[in-house]
Parts: structure tokens; sequence; C-alpha cells
């Protein structure tokens, strides 16, 4: 099984919310090493097409080209489920231009989880 970083953008069968099913989509590993190592898993954020209709923690994907994306698309923060590593595919990387902001966010998320 190949071993992920945060920051990796994978194809894997992303969990929705709304209903049962699960669809092959990319998404963004935000946590990996002793999780991945201990448990086969990963955390991950979905990304989507920046067609969608937005989301106020949306972060655009300033390069498709390094994101390994085939349209513009943005990492839709609010979104974390916890998959299989053994189900990723790696497809590219965010920009490191996105990273801080996508850092921002999900600190702010769990900043106020943990009050």
């Amino acid at each position: 099984m190949p071993t992920f970083e945060p920051w990796t953008i994978i194809k894997v069968p992303f969990p929705y919310t709304d209903r049962p099913v699960r669809q092959r989509r990319p998404a963004l590993v935000v946590a990996a090493g002793d999780i991945q190592q201990d448990h086969g898993l990963l955390w991950v954020v979905m990304i989507t097409s920046a067609d969608n209709r937005g989301w106020p923690s949306d972060v655009p994907i300033s390069d498709i080209v390094v994101s390994g994306l085939p349209a513009p698309s943005v990492v839709r923060t609010a979104k974390i489920a916890t998959i299989e590593a053994k189900e990723a595919e790696a497809i590219g990387r965010l920009p490191e231009a996105d990273r801080e902001t996508v850092r921002r966010l999900l600190l702010g998320v769990l900043a106020h989880a943990t009050n």
C-alpha cells in the first residue's frame, strides 16, 4: 500500500452525508502518518468542481496542473471524512499557495470543536 502525506490529492470513494452512496472523486489528504501506519486510514476533505454552488469555507485550487485535476476545483473544507488508505490513488499535490488557507480553516473548525 502506498504511503500518503498531507497535501496529497487522491482519488477515492468519498462518502456522501445526504445519501448512502460513495462516488470515486478527488479528495485532499489532511492527516496520514501514524493514522495510516497504525490503522490504514486517512483523513481527507472533499474536492469539488468550482462550477458547483460555493460554500463559505471553500478554497479555490490555484493550479490544476500541479493538483492533477481535470478542471477548476475547490477544496471543500467543511466536508471531512475518514477513508481506508488502500482505496486511495495519488493524482497530485495541493499547490503551496493554497495550503495556508486550508490549514487555517481546518484549525478553526477543530479549535471550536475542542472548546
